[in-house]
């Protein structure tokens, strides 16, 4: 039997919390160590999780473009969580109707490598509500950005063991934390 694939979720995040629309703000911070460590993070995993927005907003960036972030994000399986969307038709993209527990639950269990999710907004949510979310990695970036705070303040306390952590050049810490599902939550 395979081993079970680990989902780690990558969210920017500025300094007063925000996670929302983080191309108005994290943008003057995405040097080369950040493209490293994105490039990095995506040959971990064989496979995305998004759900309609971040697919709306990342196939309207990344098609086209080369480079070993772009050919990895490109080359991978994206499975696109919406009952909305129609069709999904950047490369190797599927839709998922289905329920997210039990779809994201077959998903970890068919082995492979790790499967990525960016941001956080409703499935994020929901694979975190549910102990399905492993690592939890923050880029918190040193700015206020001012604006909504985004979706975290939804979630249920969730505590969180630091695997991992450094400082970038452009003030950027990065935070990696292991979830720990079931104690402590309310």
């Amino acid at each position: 039997m395979s081993a079970v694939r680990n989902i780690i979720q990558s969210t920017l995040i500025s300094a007063d919390g925000v996670t929302n629309e983080p191309g108005g703000w994290a943008l003057p911070y995405f040097d080369e160590e950040f493209h490293e460590e994105a490039a990095e993070l995506m040959h971990r995993c064989d496979a995305m999780l998004m759900g309609r927005g971040i697919y709306e907003n990342l196939s309207g960036v990344w098609p086209g473009r080369t480079g070993d972030f772009a050919d990895a994000i490109n080359g991978m399986r994206k499975y696109v969580f919406s009952s909305k969307l129609e069709a999904a038709e950047w490369n190797n993209s599927v839709v998922v109707r289905g329920d997210v527990v039990d779809e994201v639950t077959e998903l970890k269990g068919e082995g492979g490598k790790d499967l990525v999710l960016f941001g956080h907004g409703r499935l994020g949510n929901t694979l975190l509500e549910h102990g399905l979310l492993d690592e939890l990695r923050l880029s918190v970036h040193p700015v206020i950005a001012g604006g909504a705070h985004g979706e975290f303040r939804q979630n249920p306390k969730t505590p969180l063991t630091l695997i991992g952590s450094h400082v970038r050049k452009s003030g950027v810490v990065v935070l990696n934390y292991s979830t720990a599902p079931g104690e402590g939550r309310s």
